[in-house]
């Protein structure tokens, strides 16, 4: 047995780390046979808890052959397995390969308990391919980072134990305890660049530089040390400009750093959010027309059905939201909550019903609404002017008006003076639930 050796490296790795319990990536391949096999060989891992799961991504002819091979590997050794079949985009945009694994990390999110770890069988090859892959792209600190051994993930951590050990190691261990294994057929397909640096590159620069893999990922190493230091200053900037509201930033806080940090506050704003990675000519928008653009102006950049927009002295970031069809209304008479069309509700509270039904409408423009207190109607521009609604919610505003058509609320925003006193008296209020 070497240092490489799967079964020492999980040793030292544990009595290090201490995690449990633990959930196993399993696709029935070399990599995650040998991690498995080796944890199961570990009496202190089964008894504070070690399970496998395998997703079915339904890809290939012989995925069903997969799966009950990984049913009866986990049988074997005595390791219960839970089976999930998911549904892959092929039409999003992002590869096949890219679509694949974002659905199997939603698996592994959606199976994976409070406390416990996921595991995955990622090593020293991978991070090497995965480190000029991003090398390739362009990547800064954060991208050659590459893959990290241990992350929050979900209600737990995923942890990556293998990644200093070659897959030569791997290799040994499995020959040496008898197991077996599926080779997957797509991995000699050379049109994915994983599969092409796998095959062509890496071996060539093995031959001039023995230690290339080790190379790389010491590389990946030391940009992860760097980024480390580099996310402390970006947590104190992105503090700085924060405000009451997490959706948004404030501009003048903004301009205030240099512009090389401004990006950085940006990506890791928008990563908080749980919105898709903000592109490089995102960055570049938000400098020439976001930052500069004036306090009434409505400059934005959309991007995977995410928006930035500037409003006031203020970057918001949210969700891309659909307007209200201009032609649509509904009849709501109170008793049931009222689905929206973009998936917003309304709902009465603290009262059965309105008097009488009310009409829920789409803005059109020209509306004019009487206020409490006030002698006069005003226009609806200007009262949500004067509530300081941005411009992207104006767009989904759902409004109600009585049998005679006239103006009664504008969403749970504000009311006219009778139907303000309705509620008053009758104890009750509006609310407009907003889509997540």
């Amino acid at each position: 047995m070497t240092a490489a050796d799967p079964a020492i490296v999980l040793y030292r790795a544990l009595h290090r780390e201490r995690p449990a319990p633990l959930l196993v990536g399993l696709s029935g391949g070399l990599d995650s046979t040998v991690l498995l096999h080796a944890l199961s060989e570990d009496p202190q891992v089964r008894a504070q808890g070690l399970r496998a799961v395998h997703v079915h991504h339904g890809l290939q002819p012989l995925a069903e052959d997969w799966a009950n091979h990984c049913a009866g590997f986990c049988g074997s050794i005595g390791v219960p397995l839970t089976i999930l079949k998911v549904v892959v985009d092929r039409d999003s945009g992002e590869g096949l390969e890219a679509a694949a694994r974002k659905a199997r990390y939603a698996a592994f999110e959606s199976v994976l308990r409070e406390g416990e770890t996921l595991v995955t069988a990622h090593h020293r090859d991978d991070q090497a391919e995965t480190f000029l892959l991003r090398a390739l792209r362009g990547s800064g600190p954060d991208g050659l980072a590459a893959m990290r051994p241990w992350r929050k993930f979900a209600a737990g951590k995923h942890w990556r134990p293998l990644l200093d050990t070659p897959r030569s190691g791997l290799l040994a261990y499995a020959n040496q305890h008898g197991l077996a294994w599926l080779e997957d057929p797509s991995n000699e397909d050379l049109h994915h660049d994983r599969n092409f640096l796998r095959q062509r590159i890496l071996p060539l620069l093995r031959e001039r530089w023995p230690q290339a893999d080790a190379a790389f990922t010491r590389s990946a190493v030391l940009s992860a040390d760097a980024v480390e230091l580099l996310q402390r200053e970006d947590v104190l900037a992105l503090a700085m400009a924060r405000t009451a509201d997490p959706c948004a930033l404030s501009v003048p806080a903004l301009l205030e750093l240099p512009a090389t940090r401004r990006a950085r506050v940006l990506r890791r704003w928008i990563e908080e959010l749980g919105l898709p990675p903000l592109p490089g000519e995102g960055v570049a928008q938000i400098e020439t027309d976001l930052l500069p653009a004036r306090a009434d102006a409505q400059a934005r950049f959309q991007w995977r059905d995410a928006v930035i927009e500037r409003w006031r002295d203020l970057l918001h970031a949210q969700w891309r939201r659909e307007p209200l069809p201009a032609e649509w209304n509904a009849e709501w008479s109170g008793r049931e909550p009222l689905p929206l069309p973009g998936g917003d509700l309304l709902h009465l509270q603290g009262a059965e019903a309105f008097p009488s039904p009310l009409r829920v409408f789409a803005r059109q423009g020209g509306e004019r609404i009487a206020l409490p207190g006030r002698e006069h109607s005003h226009a609806l521009k200007n009262v949500l002017q004067e509530l300081g609604v941005p411009p992207w919610e104006r767009e989904v505003l759902p409004l109600l008006s009585n049998g005679a058509g006239e103006l009664v609320a504008i969403a749970d925003l504000a009311y006219s003076a009778g139907f303000d006193a309705w509620l008053r008296e009758a104890g009750a209020r509006l609310l407009w639930a907003r889509q997540a």
